[in-house]
Order: structure tokens, then sequence, then C-alpha cells
């Protein structure tokens, strides 16, 4: 299973970036709980927000009313739409993919893919 990741960048505090993950091996993800995670230099790699195939989502509280997870089923293809971007939102962002629970724990995580770098500073 495949995971890439694309639309990292520099951006200024309040801006906008859209993350996208697009894997070539699921069948659909019907099969899976897709998610989003990110790691900062020098912390643990910490759960923003997961989705599931009937789009049921969940989010970090840091995060909430700022970034939306969703899903192109025709497209195989996960995207984090991340605005009001603060600097402590600075960092490595992962997709992930778990065969299970709609949940923000890493350990429930299967396949990853091997980020992008987000950088909020003015």
């Amino acid at each position: 299973v495949q995971l890439v990741e694309s639309g990292g960048g520099s951006v200024q505090p309040g801006g906008s970036l859209r993350l996208s993950c697009a894997h070539s091996e699921f069948t659909s993800f019907d099969d899976y709980v897709m998610g989003w995670f990110r790691q900062a230099p020098g912390k643990e790699r910490e759960g923003v927000a997961a989705i599931n195939k009937d789009g049921s989502t969940i989010s970090a509280d840091s995060v909430k009313g700022r970034f939306t997870i969703s899903q192109d089923n025709a497209k195989n293809t996960l995207y984090l739409q991340m605005n009001t971007l603060k600097p402590e939102d600075t960092a490595m962002y992962y997709c992930a993919a778990n065969p299970g629970w709609l949940v923000l724990h890493r350990g429930a995580y299967t396949y990853w893919g091997q980020g992008t770098q987000v950088t909020v500073s003015s």
C-alpha cells in the first residue's frame, strides 16, 4: 500500500493550505479509516483528523473549526483543508490508514506516507 502526500509549503500566519494524499492500492476507501497526523521537531506525532467510509470525522481540539478532512473516492484521494494557520501548526504532516476504528491514536494505523512539510511563519 502506497500513500503519497502533497500540498505542503510555507505560508504566513492566517493563511491556508490544502494537503492531498493519493493512494494506489486500495480498492476503495471502504476498507480503511484514513487519517492525518503531524510531527513537529522534538515532539511526538499527534493525530490531527480522521475520516471513515461513511464520511464521519473526528479532529483534534487544536484544529477544530480550522481544519477539514475529506476524501474523494473517485480520485482515491484524501484531503486536509487547513485554514487560519498558526505558527504552532508547523510540522511534517503524514497521511495514514487503518483497517479498523475512527480514532486518532497513531498505534492503530498500519500504513503511512512519507510526509509533507508545512511551515507557518511571518
